[in-house]
């Protein structure tokens, strides 16, 4: 569960990392020089380290893998178009609030994956938590088409993550195939970072990129199919949304942001349903094995004693 969240962390390191930045480059172009570089990091480095490890990608895991890679092309693209139409703040309460349920949903029906009480309850937490930490602090319209493409990213969110449950079960090797996710994301995203290159290729653009594809890409997307080895996909899904909690922390301690009273409760709330999620689940105590007495006293039957005969003896010995 510990490297699920350490993905979260980084992944709610971008969108302040944006703001600082200040880049002039399209949302989309952005997304795609994201984990187009990030998918080339992360090839590198297995090639290197593990070479074989493309072997492992046979045919069979070749539908999960251009799931995954659609979804991760498809939830740029969308997420970053709910960004620019709604906001950041709506746009990442629904992405991240439909986020576990899809997920969820997604584990139910493709891996028939049971939802325990424990998931449900520590989900619905976590999900009112980050509708009051997005809250803005003024009116906002809510733009129709945003919040579909908001939808659409909590729904490819989901796909991802199952498809890469999958995988994991399949014993494909998982570092070579989320470079290729990331590869094939960032390769249908190509037109629009070609066309943001003379902004992506300033002073700022370059140390973002730098930021944003080895660290939030390579190696954020590397915690979270090494951590969801151990949890379910639903699981992995709740805790992702560690993701906008970081986000609000360094709103407040980099960008100088306010927390306001909405902000403070949805927090806590949210931290309350990461912490409900992440705890073990109780296993029942185990029957203690007898003593060696006992044992013998409880398994050996008793002696059955002879009953005694029906007709009475009279006098004289004659019945």
């Amino acid at each position: 569960m510990l490297l699920v969240l350490m993905a979260g962390i980084l992944w709610g390191t971008v969108g302040p990392a944006q703001l600082l930045a200040d880049v002039p480059a399209g949302p989309v172009a952005l997304g795609g020089a994201r984990i187009l570089l990030g998918g080339v990091v992360l090839a590198v480095t297995v090639l290197v380290t593990a070479p074989g490890a493309y072997r492992t990608l046979s045919r069979t895991s070749w539908p999960p893998l251009l799931a995954a890679s659609a979804a991760t092309a498809t939830f740029q693209a969308a997420f970053m178009t709910s960004v620019a139409r709604t906001g950041a703040a709506v746009a990442t309460a629904i992405a991240f609030g439909i986020a576990p349920v899809s997920t969820g949903v997604c584990e139910r029906l493709v891996l028939g994956t049971p939802l325990t009480r424990r998931w449900i309850g520590g989900t619905a937490f976590a999900i009112a938590g980050c509708a009051l930490v997005m809250t803005p602090a003024g009116p906002v319209r809510i733009d129709a088409y945003g919040a579909a493409f908001g939808a659409l990213a909590g729904g490819c969110f989901g796909v991802y993550t199952v498809s890469a449950k999958r995988l994991i079960q399949g014993g494909v090797g998982m570092p070579a195939a989320v470079s290729v996710t990331l590869l094939a994301g960032g390769a249908v995203l190509a037109p629009w970072t070609l066309a943001g290159l003379p902004a992506l290729g300033t002073v700022r653009g370059l140390a973002l990129i730098a930021w944003l594809g080895p660290v939030t890409a390579a190696l954020a997307y590397w915690f979270f199919v090494a951590g969801l080895r151990r949890v379910t996909a639903a699981t992995a899904g709740t805790l992702s949304l560690a993701e906008p909690l970081v986000a609000t922390v360094l709103a407040v301690s980099v960008l100088g942001e306010r927390m306001s009273t909405p902000v403070t409760a949805g927090s806590v709330l949210l931290l309350g349903g990461l912490v409900i999620v992440s705890l073990p689940s109780r296993r029942p105590p185990a029957a203690k094995a007898p003593s060696r007495g006992q044992r013998g006293f409880e398994t050996r039957p008793k002696a059955r004693r002879p009953r005694p005969a029906t007709a009475t003896t009279r006098p004289g010995g004659r019945p």
